[in-house]
């Protein structure tokens, strides 16, 4: 992970936005709430990301415990991923981002087209 310092701070706002602290995570994780995904169906969900990105943000999120990936011995090879129970810990959060925006958002508010 990038942040090292943050994430062996005491500060515990510190060590969440070490794991969270990106444009990607959170929708990563909204987008696995309820399922499990390929790389493909994942980049299809979360939309204007690069693969670059996408692979990269997999990685750390694994490395932090959110994800859990998981390799089948297949033709052709076959990677699925999905939310460990830290990260369906994180949904109800999510959600909560949701509905602030949603009561503060100018506008007409919108639901997310991921899934």
């Amino acid at each position: 992970m990038k942040n090292d310092v943050f994430r062996y701070s005491d500060c515990p706002i510190h060590r969440s936005m070490a794991i969270l602290g990106t444009k990607w995570k959170p929708i990563i994780i909204y987008a696995l709430r309820e399922r499990t995904a390929r790389f493909g169906q994942i980049y299809a969900a979360v939309g204007s990301i690069s693969k670059k990105v996408l692979t990269t943000t997999l990685k750390e999120l694994e490395a932090d415990g959110v994800l859990l990936r998981e390799e089948f011995k297949e033709l052709p090879p076959r990677v699925e991923y999905s939310l460990t129970e830290k990260g369906r810990a994180l949904i109800p959060i999510i959600l909560q981002l949701a509905e602030w925006d949603h009561i503060y958002h100018e506008g007409n508010p919108v639901e997310c087209d991921i899934n």
